[in-house]
C-alpha cells in the first residue's frame, strides 16, 4: 500500500525534531537558514508534498479552488483554464472545474456544489442563462472568496478580471467599415450579460463613429449562449433571409461563432459574399469556411490573473474592503484576404 512521506520521515532521516523540520518547511524565523537550506534540499529531492488533509485540519483550509466555466471544450475557457492551473498548482492549490454549459441550474447545483466541498475560494464566468444571482450572493456573504472573470456582474463587490470587449469589438466593427462594408449585422449572447453589453457598445460607437445608421434589424441575442443551436439557427436566418440582407456579420462570442458558420451555410449557400468576423480563440481559425476574421482574448493571462487575486483573497490575514477591476487588451487577427488592415 502507498503510504506518502510524512514530515515523520524527513525528521527520521536528517537527524533532526519533528518540529524542527515542520517550522523549516514553514520557513520558520527561530530556524537557521542552514537548517533551512538542508530541510528544502532533501524535500525537494524526495519531491515532498504536505498532506492536504492534515494542512485543512489544522489550518480550516482545503487548499482547493472551485472554478465554474461554462464549457471546458470552448477554446477561450480551456486556455483561461491552463492559466489558472499554472499559478494554482505553483501555489499548492489543486484546482475543482465545474461546467455550467450556460444553464442557471447547472450554476446553482455546481455553486452548491464546490461550497460544500469546503473548497477555499470560487473563479466564476456567469452562465448565459443565469439573471438571479441569490446563490452567489449566498456564498459571498457568508464569506466565501470570489472572483468573477470574463463574464462579471455587478451586483458583488469583489476582484473582476475581463477583456477589453468594447475595444475589441470597436476594431473588428471599424475594420470592416474601413474595408468599404456598411451592412453589418450583430449576433450577440444573452443580453443582460457583461460581455454583450460591452460589446454591443463598441459596435454601436464604431458605427456612430463613421456614421453609419444603427439598425435594429441587424441584431440578433441568442438568450442560451449557442447551447441550444436551434436558437443560433434561427437568429443566423432571420439576419440572412431578411430583405436587406447585411455585407458581414459581427458575432459576439467564441461558441456562437462556430454556430453561426454552421448556419450560414444552410440559410445562405453563397456564404462566400457575407464576411464574418467575431470574438474567438480557436488555435485553427484559419481553416473555418468562411474565413474567421477575429478578436482574440488574452485568455492565459486572465486566468492567471484571476487565481493570484483569489488566491490574495483566500490568504489575506484581514478582511479585504478595496478590489480590482483588470481590463486586459485584446487583439484583431485578420484571416479574410479580402480585407486589410
Amino acid at each position: 500500500m502507498f503510504k506518502p512521506t510524512t514530515i515523520k520521515d524527513i525528521a527520521k532521516e536528517l537527524g533532526f525534531s519533528i518540529s524542527t523540520v515542520s517550522r523549516a518547511l514553514r520557513d520558520g524565523y527561530e530556524i537557521s537558514e542552514e537548517t533551512k537550506k538542508i530541510v528544502m534540499d532533501y524535500a525537494q529531492k524526495i519531491n515532498y508534498k504536505p498532506n492536504p488533509i492534515a494542512l485543512s485540519l489544522k489550518e480550516r483550509r482545503t487548499y482547493s479552488i472551485g472554478v465554474i466555466v461554462c464549457e471546458v471544450a470552448n477554446n477561450f475557457f480551456s486556455q483561461a483554464i491552463n492559466g489558472v492551473e499554472s499559478i494554482a498548482y505553483d501555489k499548492g492549490y489543486h484546482v475543482i472545474i465545474s461546467q455550467s454549459h450556460d444553464s442557471f441550474e447547472r450554476e446553482v447545483i455546481n455553486v452548491k456544489h464546490l461550497a460544500n466541498r469546503s473548497v477555499d475560494g470560487l473563479l466564476i464566468s456567469m452562465a448565459a442563462e443565469t439573471t438571479d444571482y441569490a446563490h452567489i450572493l449566498e456564498m459571498h456573504n457568508k464569506g466565501l472568496p470570489i472572483v468573477f472573470f470574463d463574464r462579471v456582474i455587478d451586483e458583488i463587490n469583489t476582484h473582476k478580471v475581463t477583456a477589453n470587449n468594447f475595444q475589441g469589438s470597436f476594431d473588428v466593427t471599424e475594420l470592416l467599415i474601413k474595408n468599404g462594408v456598411k451592412k453589418i449585422a450583430h449576433l450577440g449572447n444573452a443580453p443582460h450579460l457583461s460581455i454583450t453589453k460591452e460589446r454591443m457598445s463598441g459596435y454601436k460607437a464604431a458605427l456612430e463613429k463613421h456614421g453609419i445608421a444603427f439598425n435594429e434589424e441587424y441584431v440578433q441575442y441568442c438568450h442560451h449562449g449557442g447551447r441550444k443551436y436551434d436558437e443560433v439557427e434561427e437568429a443566423v436566418k432571420q439576419l440572412v433571409t431578411g430583405r436587406d440582407k447585411p455585407e458581414a456579420i459581427f458575432v459576439s462570442s467564441d461558441r456562437l461563432s462556430v454556430g453561426c458558420l454552421s448556419a450560414i451555410k444552410k440559410f445562405n449557400p453563397l456564404s462566400k459574399d457575407i464576411l464574418i468576423a467575431g470574438f474567438s480563440n480557436s488555435d485553427v481559425v484559419e481553416l473555418f469556411d468562411p474565413s474567421l476574421t477575429c478578436v482574440r482574448q488574452p485568455a492565459f493571462e486572465m486566468g492567471r490573473l484571476a487565481t493570484d487575486l483569489l488566491i490574495q483573497l483566500i490568504e489575506s490575514k484581514y478582511p479585504v474592503t478595496e478590489f480590482q477591476s483588470k481590463t486586459l487588451n485584446t487583439k484583431l487577427y485578420l484571416n479574410n484576404k479580402t480585407l486589410s488592415m
